[in-house]
């Protein structure tokens, strides 16, 4: 097996935690450049590594009709732009195996949809590609899947695998965030990363007037699962961030306001350099005596 990059030691290592961060999808070049420029500068001030994150290619809409972005060629071509203007690693996600080796020149960590996160043949081809992989669990899986996806990642001879949990399902149209993911999928022996955004989906449970359905979302409550994520010891945080949620054309009830990024990472910081999340509970169960 190949060794452990740079950056996903980096990542591994950083204190208290590691940021993924940018807005859902690829809107314009434009908007892309200008949303790393102020992220960058945030995560910069407040001493936190970023990774900045956006896709080309929403493949995973509620409805056709839905914007999905300008798709991979025009997309690698702006988030490599981002790369090397403002210096920083790439996140950003493939759904089919084909996509993996082109995505793999541009981004420094593929990250694997929820949906998808048990695709051998996905995440063979992504791990292939010797790029950090970045699996979401499913909204409808265990937390020990993750140890499966993880091992395929190792055993196609990765070892930059990281999981993140994104919720799980709750009824039809909402889902919930155990806390106790984020200490039962540290069995994949990997860094964990919560999801903090996504987490507060409540898919295809928004009314459109005209007809049909999008997902709306709970951002109200992102500070909330943050606070939860940080204080149990994950080692990244995962957050889609916008400058207009209001007007974003992809889960704009789940993006934090770029306004408010900076004072939300602040208190998760004061928040994890005073917890012991990341350290396990020695629990002594020999008899009390006084």
């Amino acid at each position: 097996m190949a060794a452990t990059s740079p950056l996903y030691n980096q990542l591994k290592d950083a204190e208290p935690f590691f940021l993924l961060a940018g807005p859902n999808v690829i809107e314009s070049e434009e908007h892309i450049l200008r949303m790393a420029k102020h992220i960058k500068h945030i995560a910069t001030k407040v001493g936190l590594p970023l990774v900045f994150k956006s896709s080309f290619d929403k493949a995973n809409r509620t409805s056709s009709k839905s914007f999905r972005g300008p798709g991979m060629a025009e997309g690698l071509k702006i988030l490599e732009k981002v790369k090397v203007a403002y210096d920083l690693p790439i996140v950003t996600d493939v759904h089919e195996a084909y996509q993996c080796e082109e995505v793999g020149k541009v981004a420094d960590i593929i990250q694997i949809p929820a949906f998808l996160c048990r695709q051998t043949d996905l995440l063979v081809a992504a791990a292939k590609t010797g790029k950090i992989i970045n699996i979401k669990k499913g909204q409808f899986c265990a937390p020990s899947v993750m140890e499966n996806s993880a091992e395929k990642i190792r055993l196609a001879g990765n070892p930059n695998v990281m999981v993140c949990e994104r919720g799980t399902m709750f009824g039809y149209n909402d889902l919930i965030v155990d806390p106790r993911n984020f200490e039962w999928m540290r069995d994949a022996n990997c860094p964990v990363v919560a999801d903090i955004t996504h987490a507060l989906q409540q898919p295809a449970g928004r009314k459109l007037e005209g007809g049909g359905v999008a997902s709306g979302g709970l951002r109200e409550l992102i500070p909330c699962i943050a606070r939860t994520a940080v204080a149990v010891g994950v080692d990244g945080i995962f957050m889609e961030v916008h400058d207009d949620p209001l007007s974003a054309p992809v889960d704009g009830p789940t993006q934090w306001p770029l306004r408010h990024l900076e004072e939300l990472l602040e208190e998760l910081i004061t928040i994890a350099r005073v917890t012991k999340g990341k350290q396990r509970f020695q629990i002594d169960l020999t008899p009390y005596r006084d």
